[in-house]
């Protein structure tokens, strides 16, 4: 008659399926004892097949032939697709030690967890990303930093899991309907802010709005066009000698008004997120992760203090406009021309 398993043979069961979901090819990968999200589907690895004992696959005791032989048996043949995940899970080391070793990391270590460097890891398998240089800005809520990309300068934007403004960037996100039912975690919330990010630089560029070119995400980390020269990034609005504010503020409107006219708001618009393209002579609207929709509660009221900032600015450049003006011009249908 078969033993009764005891519920210390049930613990050691317990424990030997813990040390095998690391083989399970959707969930993670294992690195130097440690796991890893899995960034890509990987090969199945050695598995353990379980039987059809007791509780756990189990085998009872009674049954077994020798001594420690309650498991069936494990396949451990190598094959090419364990190959395969090896030289993964190898460059995948060699990539997190080149950036752990790079001095932007030993400043900036809140930033690069592990699944950020899985996320940096599966841009530059997909080729958006082939070489990653210093911080370009950094903030409250992410760091940009300069990167090389296929064919062209790129500038790679990771968000901090653990903003300290967690809860403002819940509040443009609530009211958009493109995020309904979103979670109330902290990481949910970053990478649905990361997402809108993307759809709005998207969103702009249709309308003819100028704005870094999107081109990837992953999880927290967003890669775009890098505006800027070999000289550094390119400065801000308010870093610049402005020669003819007449034409940089009839830019300015035109864009709010395209950007209104595509459902959007930018939310934040100032002459801290407008940056001068040397190469181009242009003005470009960047940071339109808060950008909203009409549809958000708080729309109109963002519109207002866009439209407060901006005839602010170039009201201290000499100019004589005003917020209400800029604000029908913006909200109007047909604008005006004439009008400033």
């Amino acid at each position: 008659m078969a033993t009764a398993t005891t519920d210390s043979e049930k613990s050691v069961a317990r424990a030997a399926l813990e040390r095998v979901r690391w083989a399970t090819p959707a969930e993670s990968m294992w690195i130097e004892g440690r796991t890893i999200p899995s960034i890509y589907p990987l090969p199945t690895r050695r598995r353990v097949q379980m039987g059809q004992g007791t509780e756990f696959g189990l085998v009872d005791l009674d049954e077994a032939e020798t001594p420690g032989d309650e498991w069936e048996e494990i396949d451990v043949s190598d094959t090419e697709a364990d190959r395969i995940a090896r030289k993964r899970d190898r460059e995948f080391e060699q990539f997190e030690e080149r950036i752990k070793d790079a001095d932007q990391f030993k400043v900036e270590q809140s930033v690069f967890d592990d699944a950020t460097f899985a996320a940096l890891y599966k841009l530059v398998q997909d080729g958006h990303v082939e070489a990653f240089g210093g911080p370009l800005s950094t903030g409250k809520e992410a760091n940009v930093y300069h990167a090389l990309g296929d064919d062209r300068e790129v500038a790679v934007k990771i968000y901090r899991i653990n903003a300290s403004n967690f809860q403002q960037m819940r509040e443009y996100l609530e009211g958009d309907p493109r995020f309904e039912g979103l979670g109330g975690k902290k990481k949910d919330v970053v990478l649905a802010w990361t997402k809108k990010e993307l759809a709005n630089l998207r969103r702009a560029k249709v309308a003819g709005v100028r704005v870094p070119e999107p081109i990837a995400t992953e999880r927290n980390v967003l890669v775009m066009e890098y505006i800027g020269t070999e000289d550094g990034r390119a400065k801000r609005l308010g870093e610049v000698q402005i020669e003819n504010p007449r034409t940089a503020y009839e830019v300015m409107r035109e864009y709010m008004r395209r950007l209104y006219s595509a459902g959007l708001i930018h939310g934040d618009l100032s002459e801290y997120n407008v940056v001068f393209d040397e190469t181009e002579g242009q003005l470009v609207v960047i940071d339109l992760g808060q950008a909203v929709t009409v549809h958000h509660p708080n729309s109109r009221s963002f519109l207002e203090r866009d439209c407060r900032n901006v005839a602010g600015f170039f009201s201290r450049q000499g100019l004589e406009v005003t917020e209400d003006d800029l604000l029908e011009f913006v909200t109007s249908p047909e604008p005006d021309p004439s009008r400033e």
